[in-house]
């Protein structure tokens, strides 16, 4: 007999801890998963929780145990298997159902999806999750895309298992189509950004200050109680606090300094390139992702590339007080968190999705990876109107740069003449510099585009388009 108010697939980590969330709040669930031994350890961690858990080994099960119009939730791998499970769905499917991927999958690919179920009836959600294993089983962060009908029919749950933020639920329909996912592209690429800038801080203190990883946690916690708050910053503490049961070292001192990725950081790059906007603290932090893989590579450079040679004033300049790395990192994460403001507003313009900025900002309060003190007040910036597009331009915002930016400007000085690699701190002041500055360089360039393919360039004076005399 149909029972079940809402139906999930993929008991992956996510897709488990998400199906436990949702029953331990009341709602029953039917759940499948390829392999069954995973729906039968599933169930039993669902005895006694407030809602019902049904365990099904096929589509056909799940369908039948899930009252009409159905709604299914897809937790698979991104990409390929996600269509693998909608044709397996399809043939089962009644008008009016609702498929929602609440994967990370590529925004193009959940309007393509979209718009080929629209055709046949269905509906389709692409909706954004983020908080990690712990969010989903606890409230994550929920980023939805879809239309006002289909988000009502799932408000109810969604508000329930979603991180709340001063009893406010953390989700929301940010827009239709593929927005809940570009959305949540977004939020991953100033992930990416905030770890790679901590990261870069992490080691200033560790090479250049010389301080092992407990002292460095002591300095992480104490910036968790001041403006720098947020979950990256408290976790950053934990980390480096924790000892190797092993060998008794810090156990960040025994893992190699190989990064992996999974693709959403590159999404964001791509789509900020093909909107003509700048995401350069992110692309930093992909990039050195991947030259992190490069291990044995950078093992060579330091046999063969030449160190900097540090004579007294310059080992004295890096001397950085704790109060300016804060400073630093503020700063270097405001910029970070304008350049993606920007990139959701160009999208924005772009598809017509009408975004609430200021929402968004208040859906990544609470649950969310990229969770911080300063999203309130950027959800109030934004609700204001960000001047040209740009959070840094707020009247609130740029006082802070005015206070902190001299200090990121020392940060990345010092990176500099100690050889220390700071992509993502330096791509953040390149940033800043060149926005604060109302005439730059490309005059130059451009007269060299026009010097070798007669491209034509802009005048001063406002007078047409023409060509230089560089072959009279």
């Amino acid at each position: 007999m149909a029972e079940a108010q809402i139906g999930l697939i993929g008991l992956a980590v996510m897709g488990a801890n998400l199906a436990l969330n949702i029953a331990e709040k009341g709602f029953s669930i039917a759940v499948h998963n390829r392999s069954p031994q995973k729906i039968h350890d599933l169930l039993p961690q669902a005895d006694g929780l407030a809602g019902a858990m049904i365990g099904c080994e096929s589509e056909e099960e799940l369908i039948a145990a899930l009252k009409p119009p159905r709604s299914i939730i897809i937790m698979v791998k991104a990409g390929q298997p996600v269509d693998d499970v909608i044709n397996q769905l399809l043939p089962l499917l009644s008008p009016g159902d609702t498929l929602i991927d609440a994967g990370n999958a590529n925004f193009h690919e959940t309007r393509r999806r979209r718009k080929a179920l629209a055709s046949k009836g269905f509906g389709f959600i692409g909706m954004g999750v983020s908080g990690g294993e712990e969010g989903a089983r606890h409230g994550p962060s929920i980023m939805v895309g879809g239309t006002d009908e289909e988000f009502d029919r799932l408000k109810d749950i969604l508000q329930a298992i979603a991180a709340k933020f001063a009893g406010d639920p953390c989700v929301d329909r940010v827009g239709p189509d593929g927005a809940g996912h570009f959305v949540k592209t977004v939020h991953n690429g100033i992930e990416y950004a905030d770890m790679q800038m901590i990261a870069e801080v992490y080691g200033h203190l560790r090479d250049n200050g010389q301080q092992n990883a407990p002292e460095i946690a002591g300095l992480f916690e104490t910036w968790n109680t001041g403006p720098l708050k947020s979950y990256l910053i408290e976790i950053t503490g934990k980390v480096l606090r924790a000892r190797d049961p092993d060998t008794g070292d810090a156990v960040v001192d025994v893992i190699q300094d190989k990064a992996g990725q999974k693709g959403t950081g590159r999404w964001t790059l791509i789509e900020a390139l093909t909107l003509g906007q700048s995401a350069s603290t992110i692309e930093a932090a992909v990039a050195a992702r991947s030259w992190s893989a490069s291990k044995a590579a950078r093992e060579k450079g330091q046999e063969m590339l030449s160190s900097p040679n540090l004579d007294e004033e310059k080992v004295a300049f890096l001397a950085i007080s704790s109060v300016e790395l804060e400073q630093a990192l503020l700063a270097a994460k405001i910029i970070a968190y304008s350049q993606g403001f920007s990139l959701l507003l160009a999208a924005d313009e772009e598809y017509g999705w009408s975004l609430d900025l200021g929402r968004i900002a208040e859906i990544w309060r609470e649950g969310c990876i990229i969770r911080s003190a300063m999203l309130d007040d950027m959800a109030a910036a934004a609700r204001k109107g960000l001047p040209h597009g740009h959070l840094m331009f707020s009247n609130d915002f740029a006082n802070r740069l005015a206070f902190s930016v001299g200090s990121l400007r020392r940060f990345v000085s010092a990176a500099a003449l100690s050889g220390m690699p700071a992509p993502a701190m330096s791509a953040a002041l390149s940033y800043y510099d060149t926005m604060r500055l109302a005439r730059g360089t490309t005059n130059l360039v451009q007269a060299q585009r026009d010097f070798f393919g007669a491209h034509g360039f802009e005048r001063l004076d406002g007078r047409a388009n023409r060509h230089g005399p560089w072959h009279d």
